[in-house]
C-alpha cells in the first residue's frame, strides 16, 4: 500500500469500514525515491507503465500458484484496481489476531542471495548484524546465495522504516505464531514463484519486498504488488536491472552516507535538502531498462525497447560507480 512518500498515486474509490473492504486503485507514475526520500527530481519515461504492467502479470501469475491478494483489475496502461483495507497505526491502536479488514503494517522482506548494494553486507561489515542472524557461519561475499530465502521485516507506518527482529513485528502486525509462520510460508512462495520465472527469462531474483493484510474474512492476502524492478532486486549476468541503479548513482555521490547522518540527527523529513537531478541521459537510459525489462518479463511487445542486455551495458558506460555503495545505518530495506 502506498506510503505518506509514495511514487504511486491512491484513488479511494469507497472507503473501507468495519469489516467491509474498500476499492482502490494506483497509478503507477514515472517518479521514483531512494534512501528515505520521496519523489526525486527526475520522472523516468515509461518507467510507470513498465512497473504497472509487471505487477498486474505478476498478480495473475502467483494468483495461479495460490497465492490470494487484493488485485481485481489491471487498466492499462498503469492502473492496478484492489480491494481497499483499513490502515491501522499499531502506535495508536495494538492489532490482535482477531482483527480482520486490515493492512499487516510491515514490509517483508525475502533475500535469495546477497548481492553488492544489499543492506545486509553493510550491517554485517557495521556489526549490527551477525551471520547466524542469517543462516550463515561467517561473513558471506557478495553475491553469496543462501539455501533457503531469509526473511527480515520493516516497520511501514513510521516516518523512517526501521528493521525490527521477528517478535516485534509479530506483535507490530498483530500476528499469533500460527500467523506469522503462514506470512512466511506464503513469502517464500512468492520468492519461489517470481524467482522461477525470472530464470524462465533469463534474469535472477536476489531479494524483494512483499505487503500483506487481512481481509474481510481474516485471510492473509498480498496487498501492494510484488517482484517488479522497484521492489525487487533482478540481475542479468550480475547487472542490476532494478533500481539499484537509480540508488548506485546517488550513493556514489555520497547521498546515502547523508541520509543516514540526517536520520541519526532525527532530522525531519520535510527539513532535508532537495537532491541533485540526474544527468538527463542517464535518466532516459534507466527508462528504456524499464520498458525493456517490462517487454522481456511480460513476453508483450509495447515499445519496441532495446535488448536488455545492451541497455545494462550503457547504463554501465555511463555509470563507472554504479557497483558503488557505502556503509550506512538507514533501515531501507535494501
Amino acid at each position: 500500500m502506498p506510503k505518506r512518500f509514495s511514487t504511486k498515486d491512491l484513488d479511494v474509490r469507497r472507503e473501507p469500514a468495519g469489516g467491509r473492504s474498500g476499492v482502490g486503485s494506483f497509478r503507477f507514475t514515472d517518479d521514483y525515491s531512494v534512501f528515505h526520500y520521496g519523489k526525486m527530481p527526475d520522472s523516468v519515461p515509461g518507467k510507470g507503465e513498465a512497473c504497472c504492467r509487471i505487477a498486474a502479470f505478476n498478480f495473475r501469475l502467483l494468483a495461479e500458484a495460490g497465492v490470494p491478494s487484493h488485485f481485481r483489475a489491471f487498466h492499462p496502461p498503469d492502473r492496478l484496481e484492489f480491494d481497499l483495507l483499513r490502515v491501522i497505526d499499531p502506535r495508536e491502536r495494538a492489532l490482535g489476531p482477531a482483527d480482520v479488514n486490515h493492512l499487516v503494517p510491515l514490509q517483508v522482506i525475502f533475500r535469495a542471495m546477497l548481492p553488492e548494494g544489499s543492506s545486509v553486507l553493510r550491517r554485517l561489515r557495521l556489526g549490527r548484524l551477525e551471520p547466524a542472524d542469517i543462516g550463515l557461519a561467517g561473513l558471506p561475499a557478495p553475491g553469496t546465495v543462501l539455501e533457503r530465502p531469509v526473511i527480515e521485516y520493516t516497520t511501514k507506518l513510521e516516518e523512517i522504516d526501521r528493521f525490527v527482529g521477528r517478535d516485534e513485528a509479530a506483535a507490530i502486525g498483530g500476528l499469533d505464531a500460527e500467523q506469522q509462520a503462514e506470512l512466511e510460508d506464503r513469502t517464500r512462495l512468492v520468492a519461489d514463484v517470481v524467482g522461477e520465472h525470472a530464470r524462465r527469462v533469463g534474469l535472477v531474483l536476489a531479494d524483494g519486498k512483499v505487503e500483506y493484510g487481512r481481509d474481510a474474512r481474516g485471510r492473509l492476502i498480498l496487498v501492494d504488488h510484488a517482484g517488479t524492478p522497484d521492489e525487487a532486486r533482478l540481475l542479468l549476468d550480475g547487472a542490476h536491472a532494478d533500481k539499484q541503479v537509480l540508488r548506485d548513482h546517488y550513493a556514489a555521490g555520497g547521498l546515502q552516507s547523508r541520509v543516514e547522518e540526517w536520520v541519526r540527527e532525527g532530522r525531519p523529513r520535510s527539513a532535508w535538502p532537495a537532491p541533485d537531478p540526474l544527468p538527463r541521459e542517464v535518466v532516459e537510459v534507466v527508462g528504456e531498462m524499464y520498458r525493456s525489462l517490462c517487454e522481456l518479463w511480460t513476453g508483450t511487445r509495447i515499445w519496441g525497447a532495446e535488448d536488455l542486455d545492451r541497455v545494462l551495458a550503457r547504463l554501465a558506460s555511463l555509470a563507472p560507480g554504479a557497483r558503488c555503495t557505502e556503509p550506512g545505518t538507514g533501515a531501507a530495506w535494501t
